[in-house]
Parts: structure tokens; C-alpha cells; sequence
């Protein structure tokens, strides 16, 4: 733990899955706005991308076993409208992230993506937050019916944030309850066993005051704000670097 009371270790892989993001995205990108070929389909990105939100969407799991387990510690009441209120915080963004891309990409707005799920899943945890192998029955219960669903379409767009999808939908981030919330479930679990009662349960060499460590840790800690300017930073590096042409910008978000 470090002097703030965290666990650096949980800190220091955020940090590599926003990084792993944010390199995922700049390649999306630029195959996106029509800079490079690049088939984002392929094995190697299609694994890289699922790998990356795997890791970030675990550790919410985790950290939100180790943020009960201190606030338990601590005595704290009105847990339930703390966690509600995260949520809806979370969820609120994920709107704007909706009305930013269906403003500049409206043929691939975000309805569901990934701060709508995370704004939601912690609502819906928040009974099963004190809960250890319920939780990895849950996981893989959540996980095998999403892996059922994707096997189904509608004609309606309704059920969108179960993971019943439209025969023809196309969107530029899309994380359903299922299978997803299988991924949060298992991270409580795992926090539970690993961090029982907000300690470590396992040995592990001090490198909190490592520089590479801190490093990544401060990226770690501020993945909410990296996520939410990330995409606008690398689309003006890209123009400022003149890799990215505003005509060609302009056409591909409005064809």
C-alpha cells in the first residue's frame, strides 16, 4: 500500500490498460479518418482491444470490492447512496460522450459504450459488493448468457444495453451488461479473495516509490479524465503533425 492509502499495484495496471487504450485508439483512428489501411479486425488489434477493456473493466470489479471493504473499515453509513450516486456521475458522462459523437460521427454514435456500462454495473453490483463465490458464479453465469445472446438479433434497438442487438447496428463502442458484467463480477471476486477486509493477502516487493511505477500509478489514477480527452487530444496531435487533413476530418465525420 502506498502513502495515500491505495494499492499501488491496481494503480499501476490502470495505468497499463489506459495506455493500452489510448494506442489502441490512435490506430483506430487512423484508420478511421482514412490515414492508414489498417484492418482493425484482424487477430492481433480485435485481441489487443478485447484484452485491453477485459483488464479495465476486472479492475472495476476490484476496486470497487477494496472501496467497500474502507468504507465498511471505516464505519461509513448511506452506502448505497454512495455508490448510486458514482453511477449516475459515471452514467451522466457517458450521455455526453453520446451527444459528442452523435454531433461529429452521427453514422457511429455511442449509445451504449463502455461509461454507460461502467455507470450502470456499479448501481447493479452495489448488492453483491460484500459477496465472494456468489460473485464468480454470477461471473461466468453473466459471461455464458452474453455469449448466448450474441447469437440472437432483434428488430428493435431496445435491449441494446442487455447485449440484444439490432440486425444492422454499427457504433464506434459498445460494452452490453452481458457479457460484461461477468468481467466486474469476477474482478469482485477476486478483490475479495486477494484484499480481504482492505489488506493484501499476498507478498509483494515495495516498488510504490519506483519511478516507472509512479509513473504509471498517476496514469492510473486519473483514467477517468484521460478517457474523457483523450480522443480530442490525439485527433489535434494528428492535425497539428499533419498526418490529419481538416477536409478529410470533416468528410468522414459528416459523409
Amino acid at each position: 500500500m502506498d502513502i495515500n492509502g491505495r494499492f499501488w499495484e491496481i494503480d499501476v495496471i490502470r495505468g497499463l490498460a489506459i495506455l493500452m487504450m489510448v494506442t489502441y485508439h490512435l490506430l483506430f483512428d487512423l484508420a478511421y479518418f482514412g490515414v492508414f489501411q489498417l484492418d482493425l479486425q484482424s487477430n492481433f488489434l480485435l485481441i489487443f482491444a478485447r484484452a485491453t477493456a477485459f483488464i479495465f473493466i476486472f479492475l472495476v470489479g476490484v476496486s470497487l470490492s477494496l472501496s467497500y471493504s474502507r468504507a465498511r473499515n471505516q464505519e461509513k453509513t448511506n452506502l448505497f447512496q454512495k455508490y448510486f450516486k458514482r453511477g449516475v456521475k459515471i452514467f451522466i458522462l457517458g450521455l455526453l460522450i453520446t451527444l459528442a459523437t452523435l454531433l461529429f460521427i452521427p453514422q457511429d454514435f455511442i449509445i451504449f459504450g463502455i461509461l454507460h456500462f461502467i455507470g450502470i454495473a456499479i448501481i447493479f453490483q452495489y448488492p453483491f459488493l460484500n459477496k465472494k463465490y456468489l460473485n464468480l458464479v454470477l461471473g461466468i453465469v453473466y459471461i455464458i448468457l452474453g455469449f448466448i445472446i450474441t447469437q440472437f438479433t432483434v428488430n428493435y434497438p431496445w435491449l441494446l444495453w442487455l447485449g440484444l442487438k439490432p440486425s444492422v447496428f454499427i457504433t464506434v463502442d459498445y460494452f452490453p451488461l452481458l457479457p460484461w458484467l461477468g468481467v466486474v463480477s469476477l474482478g469482485l471476486f477476486t478483490g475479495k479473495i486477494l484484499y480481504k477486509d482492505y489488506k493484501r493477502r499476498y507478498r509483494l516487493p515495495d516498488l510504490s516509490r519506483n519511478y516507472l511505477t509512479r509513473s504509471f500509478s498517476y496514469i492510473g489514477r486519473h483514467s477517468l479524465l484521460i478517457y474523457l480527452i483523450h480522443q480530442p487530444i490525439l485527433i489535434l496531435a494528428l492535425y497539428l503533425l499533419g498526418v490529419l487533413d481538416l477536409g478529410n476530418l470533416f468528410y468522414f465525420m459528416n459523409p
